[in-house]
């Protein structure tokens, strides 16, 4: 008894000592990032929402559930480890003494039945994991597995060790079954099963294998926990946490605004020598995101569900957040460093790694590629996957802000761009005389507000920039006009003094240009009075949304799906003509999973007589891009398949006759994609790409659908937007 009792404590003094010391460093390390009040202060705000994060999240497992097959094994295995804590407890209590019995609990029959099931359960994990790795090897898939690019190595042996954790569990349990100590006569069925297939040794021998099988279950239970610490296994305990400071609902909709030192930076009084814009080196992000590299799972469903990876691009979303734990880990030693004095006797590789440029090719040792940052689309499908909720999104374009207001690199292409949002107020460079080419000949006035908003006017519509200038995008907004004018809602908009929202300028990491532009918006939005905005553009709709509240504009916002599916429910707009397609819709990134909308365009599209709806395969939380979000629709694409064609390759799958979206830019960027399969052949001639809306106006007006409510297929001329990008 004596024996085990100082082999069982020293064993746990030990590890503990291990798991302690590296848990201090890691805490010492995050540290060193930059503050997160607002992190703190939201936990402290809103409690009840953070504890039902943490049911839902971690043990719920919601997230990891989307994944049927994978997210029931870990779930099994999650629920398995937090039901054998007791077996753990009763590990240490039968060291001294074999009558043991928790305080409380006793011996009870059905815990020890529980026990004996979740051990079961964890073990059909195990094989459930052991066979999902094996058919998805990344030696053997390469990208095609989201396991490329994980440590495999490490995941391995965390598998046999819990294995270790289960088999040892059951192998005592079973020759306490034998030498008589067992406490649970009924309900502990795997443990009377093993106590079987052991009892011929003899009781001799099973008290032997007690006592060795004890000892082993402490000591793999303590080895895994000295290992966790030092592994990606890590977000075990890290993941809760992780959770707990993630931003709510979650890190999608609104960017973060630029902050230096724990508050929101002001440009007018920013110091370039001590505030930090951006993030330029690792210590740059703040403790937050250092905990999200640190609580990266390697899972790889981020990955998984990137457009970008999926058309040989260098960006994988996994990859980047590992490539900056392992930078981070490898400046540790000069960021803990106490003085200059210490610094300067680290090794070489500490200081040659403290020297890598955060973002820079390879050949300059760069942590992160340049293409790989330019990759990114902003689409949202890391973020939504992710079930520790890493913040990609924020770190990405934290990173292009370094790059574009520090060290003015960036693709040059954009550069056009940015210039017409400060010079003309619109990416294309048209100017405001030309907002509102759109409204002529349209039949009907379209009130422009010239001063405040007339008090019987119930929406201001907000064109945007596209809806204004891009030829096939004023198809859309001249049918949303003309549906707002059939339905007798009356609506006024902006005209020459809207002007763009800022979203390309945020997105691609300008965030001085952004605020200037917002200011501006929301000083036009305040005179005017307004009250509800109807945005066409899901990115117009997510910046007054979600992003102006952070510079003082809150409005209420809506999207035009939104605002006419609700006609249609009230009867103000009564589809009546048939229109007999086949159709898909493709959801935008930034309506559907950034903001949630997904149901009204599909209440639209199921309103329209004669409609056959057809899902594609990516659709809804899982759509997948069209390749112009996070500034792209500016940057060329030049490395990979385009984004486009792979989505237009899906939609041609189900032979639809018409693409439906409920964005411009999807418009545009899926015409392309429709335009090019025409010219090769690949596409009937006949398919077109267009807005709800569009569809709607068809239905309402048969006969005579509104001016230029037609067919968005591409074929249009593009002369009205210089500068879009071909992909």
């Amino acid at each position: 008894m004596l024996v085990r009792i100082v082999i069982g404590l020293v064993l746990t003094v030990v590890a503990f000592a291990i798991a302690g010391r590296r848990l201090w460093w890691l805490r010492r390390l995050a540290m060193t990032g930059q503050p997160a009040p607002e992190r703190i202060a939201a936990v402290r705000g809103h409690p009840g929402r953070d504890v039902a994060a943490e049911a839902t999240e971690v043990l719920g497992q919601r997230k990891l559930l989307k994944w049927t097959v994978p997210g029931v094994a870990h779930a099994l295995t999650f629920w398995g480890f937090t039901v054998l804590l007791l077996t753990i407890i009763e590990s240490y209590g039968d060291l001294f003494s074999r009558t043991f019995a928790i305080p409380g609990i006793g011996h009870w029959a059905f815990i020890g039945f529980a026990e004996d099931l979740f051990a079961v359960a964890v073990l059909a994990g195990l094989i459930t994991f052991a066979v999902i790795r094996l058919r998805s090897d990344p030696h053997r898939e390469g990208r095609g597995s989201r396991f490329f690019g994980s440590h495999t190595g490490a995941a391995w042996l965390v598998l046999g060790m819990i294995f270790l954790v289960i088999v040892t569990l059951l192998l005592y349990r079973g020759a306490q079954v034998n030498t008589g100590v067992f406490p649970y006569h009924r309900g502990a069925f795997a443990s009377q099963i093993v106590g079987h297939a052991l009892a011929p040794l003899g009781a001799g021998v099973n008290s032997v294998l007690e006592v060795v099988f004890l000892l082993g279950q402490v000591a793999v239970v303590l080895v895994f926990l000295a290992f966790l610490v030092y592994s990606k296994h890590l977000h075990i305990f890290l993941a809760p946490v992780n959770v707990l400071f993630s931003r709510r609902p979650d890190a999608l909709g609104a960017l973060e605004p630029m902050r230096s030192n724990g508050r929101v930076l002001d440009f007018e009084e920013a110091d370039p020598d001590t505030d930090v814009f951006g993030l330029g080196k690792i210590e740059d992000f703040t403790w937050k995101g250092l905990l999200d590299m640190a609580t990266c799972t390697e899972c790889g469903r981020c990955q998984s569900q990137c457009p970008a990876w999926a058309t040989g691009k260098p960006l994988s979303p996994k990859q980047v957040i590992l490539d900056l734990r392992d930078h981070a880990f490898g400046k540790a030693p000069y960021l803990l460093a106490a003085s200059e004095e210490e610094r300067e006797k680290l090794p070489e590789a500490a200081r040659a790694e403290a020297g890598r440029p955060l973002v820079g090719p390879a050949a300059d040792h760069g942590v992160i590629d340049p293409d790989v940052l330019w990759s990114c689309t902003n689409c949202g499908a890391c973020v939504e996957e992710c079930p520790v909720d890493i913040e990609h999104i924020d770190h990405i374009d934290g990173m292009r802000r370094h790059q574009v207001l520090i060290e003015s690199a960036f693709p040059v292409e954009a550069a056009g761009m940015l210039k017409n949002l400060e010079n003309k107020g619109d990416p294309w460079g048209m100017g405001g005389a030309r907002r509102a080419e759109w409204m002529t000949d349209l039949g009907f006035e379209v009130p422009v507000v010239d001063g405040t908003v007339e008090a019987d006017v119930e929406y201001l519509f907000w064109v945007g920039c596209a809806g204004a200038l891009e030829d096939r995008a004023r198809k859309t907004t001249r049918a949303i006009a003309s549906l707002l004018h059939t339905a007798g809602v009356k609506f006024a908009v902006l005209g020459p003094a809207e002007t763009c929202t800022g979203d390309p300028a945020r997105r691609i990491g300008n965030e001085f240009v952004f605020s200037m532009l917002a200011a501006q918006n929301i000083q036009t939005l305040n005179e005017a009075g307004a009250r509800t905005i109807v945005a066409s553009c899901p990115h117009c709709f997510n910046t007054l949304a979600n992003e102006y509240p952070q510079l003082g504009g809150t409005y209420e916002v809506i999207h035009h799906t939104q605002l006419l599916a609700r006609l249609v429910a009230q009867g103000k707009l009564t589809p009546a003509g048939r229109v007999e397609e086949k159709l898909t819709y493709h959801d935008p990134c930034f309506l559907g999973r950034h903001n949630k909308v997904y149901t009204p365009p599909r209440e639209i599209l199921e309103a329209v007589p004669g409609v056959q709806a057809t899902e594609m395969h990516r659709c809804k939380s899982r759509g997948f891009c069209c390749g112009a979000g996070g500034a792209r629709m500016w940057m060329e694409e030049r490395i990979g398949k385009r984004i486009n064609t792979e989505r237009i390759e899906e939609a041609l799958a189900l032979s639809p006759d018409t693409i439906s979206t409920a964005c411009p830019y999807c418009l545009v960027m899926l015409g392309d994609a429709v335009s090019a399969k025409k010219s090769s052949g690949e596409a009937k001639e006949t398919l077109e790409v267009i807005d709800v809306a569009q569809l709607l106006a068809r239905s309402v007006s048969p006969a005579a659908s509104p001016a230029g409510a037609g067919a968005a297929d591409g074929s249009a001329g593009s002369a009205d937007r210089p500068g879009a990008s071909d992909g």
